[in-house]
């Protein structure tokens, strides 16, 4: 059975499901903020621990959501935390 992109859209809302999108341009940065420069362009990563890097970011749940944080080493490249 085939069906439309209006069918899907109609059976959405009689469920009450919604769908999540990506905001638009948030990696843009705002007008009058500090730029820093890049401190490890030059630096040599010859050992473990020497430099970490961390990213963190939210997954959206049904009730809310919830953080996701990660910590690398970039010598070994293993998950510290």
């Amino acid at each position: 059975m085939v069906i439309g992109r209006r069918h899907v859209t109609t059976l959405m809302k009689q469920m009450g499901l919604e769908v999540i999108y990506r905001r638009p341009n948030t990696s843009k940065p705002a007008t009058g903020h500090k730029i820093y420069p890049y401190l490890l362009r030059k630096l040599a990563v010859t050992r473990p621990n020497q430099v970490w890097a961390t990213d963190i970011t939210y997954i959206p749940m049904a009730r809310g959501f919830v953080y996701l944080v990660a910590i690398v080493d970039w010598f070994t490249r293993r998950m510290l935390a």
